[in-house]
């Protein structure tokens, strides 16, 4: 059974130029109802060096990570634990970075790639070379506060868009880049990670977070959880976020969409309105429909499933005075 844990994957402390120490950092977080952190500062770990302490004292999983902060972009590495040196890579070679953080069982990300670059933010903007985008284990798609709404983060859901259109499947999330926490700040994006309850006694929430996002089972959200499985009628798999279905010509295929807004309900507000509900797929908008901003379920069928590549769901309303894109699933595949 699938769990789904609210997390914050893109952190600082006083440790690089963030105004948190590691405790503060983790407090904040509790504050906001997530049940997990990574841990990226820049070009450093050493906050991690009391990390089985602070998880102990707040009961907050964190993932020993790091930003590679460079002149050609910021790539983010989670799953960890040894210092691995980026100082002597250059704009062509990024692939040989990836190799040893894959080498270590970590994954690699980019990190807000199309901040805006140079001099307001020397390096923010990704310009390495990417040769094999299978090699890329995820994206920071939205990035910072209200990321919904900003230009840069809807040109990276673009291009994950269009990596999928083109047969990559790599994971998108959110990342607040969290340096300081203010009490008017605007309101952040969140991660879900579906995770297996029953690996729990197996190995700690860190690995099977890492593991989330390799393969792919995440939702973002401004808001509420939007989650979804698909079966293929007259079976009873269930295939979920992240997963592939082989299908044949003749399959038609259900889809059922969760849309939960008493989860970290009391960290947004979601106003009573009409929502729109979409499934897209490499073929664009398969299927519409309006919904109540209430807890429910909502089951659609998709014709012709073979040819779509993959599916997403999509949520759209009115949050913080703006009409946006609330939440999306990253996709199940379609073979």
């Amino acid at each position: 059974m699938l769990k789904w844990i609210p997390a914050e994957l893109h952190t600082h402390t006083l440790h690089s130029d963030g105004k948190h120490t590691l405790e503060e950092l983790v407090q904040s977080a509790v504050d906001l109802g997530l049940e997990c952190i990574a841990m990226t500062d820049h070009n450093t770990q050493s906050a991690l060096a009391d990390q089985e302490g602070v998880q102990r004292q707040f009961g907050l999983p964190i993932i020993s990570g790091m930003e590679w902060t460079t002149f050609y972009g910021h790539m983010l590495t989670l799953g960890v634990d040894r210092f691995i040196d980026w100082r002597v890579l250059g704009p062509d070679d990024i692939h040989e970075g990836i190799r040893q953080v894959h080498e270590q069982g970590g994954i690699a990300g980019i990190a807000h790639p199309f901040r805006i670059g140079s001099p307001i933010c020397t390096g923010c903007f990704w310009e390495y070379t990417i040769q094999d985008w299978h090699e890329v284990d995820y994206i920071e798609v939205w990035s910072t506060l209200m990321p919904s709404i900003k230009r840069d983060s809807q040109r990276a859901f673009a291009m994950w868009t269009d990596l999928l259109n083109q047969g990559y499947r790599i994971t998108a999330v959110s990342g607040r880049d969290w340096h300081v926490s203010k009490p008017d700040d605007s309101l952040p994006a969140v991660t879900y990670l579906g995770v297996h309850d029953e690996a729990e006694e197996r190995e700690g929430l860190e690995g099977r977070a890492v593991e989330a996002i390799r393969h792919g089972s995440v939702s973002v959200t401004m808001g509420p959880l939007l989650t979804m499985w698909a079966q293929i009628k007259g079976r009873e798999h269930r295939y979920h976020i992240g997963e592939c279905i082989e299908l044949t010509v003749e399959d038609p295929l259900s889809v059922t969409v969760q849309l939960n807004v008493e989860a970290r309900a009391a960290h947004y507000n979601l106003k009573p309105q009409n929502l729109r509900l979409l499934l897209t797929s490499s073929q664009g908008i398969c299927s519409e429909i309006q919904i109540p901003a209430q807890t429910g379920e909502y089951t659609l069928s998709l014709q012709d499933p073979l040819g779509k590549g993959w599916i997403r769901a999509e949520l759209y309303g009115c949050m913080e005075d703006c009409v946006m894109m609330i939440a999306f699933t990253n996709p199940i595949y379609m073979a």
